[in-house]
């Protein structure tokens, strides 16, 4: 028995996406689960759009891992997966405004408003360390 494209490819990505559920980072996987999530949080929200690509690996997830290591975090933490989640990352993109879609990318929230954003052309010229150094500015900012 062969395997589908579609069950090959959500093998291939899994270990993408459990390198952020392990963090305590709830997937948000359809539309309605975005619509029940994000736009009525009270408090603090992170928003990571996750990808395959890698600048997601080497620098994305890792300075999310490193970041949440940090004294102050975000109330709520959620992902996105782009590519594999279709319909549930353009929910959580209409909520990004102004920025254009981008993957991986990063948002923080307070109470369901956008406050801060990491493009993906901030991830792919910078470190995971200073990835991680940009959002635990920001938690400290935006998460008392």
């Amino acid at each position: 028995m062969s395997m589908s494209f579609d069950q090959y490819m959500r093998d291939m990505v899994q270990p993408m996406r459990d390198e952020l559920t392990r963090l305590g980072i709830q997937e948000l996987k359809d539309p309605e689960a975005v619509e029940n999530a994000l736009p009525d949080a009270k408090g603090t929200t992170l928003v990571v759009v996750n990808s395959v690509c890698g600048c997601a690996a080497g620098q994305c997830r890792p300075g999310v891992a490193k970041a949440l290591e940090h004294d102050i975090t975000p109330d709520h933490l959620y992902t996105v997966f782009a590519g594999q989640d279709k319909e549930a990352t353009a929910k959580a993109r209409e909520y990004f405004a102004p920025y254009p879609p981008s993957s991986p990318s990063i948002a923080l929230m307070k109470d369901g408003e956008l406050v801060h954003f990491i493009e993906r052309h901030q991830v792919e010229d910078r470190s995971a360390d200073e990835i991680a150094a940009d959002l635990k500015s920001a938690f400290d900012r935006y998460c008392r």
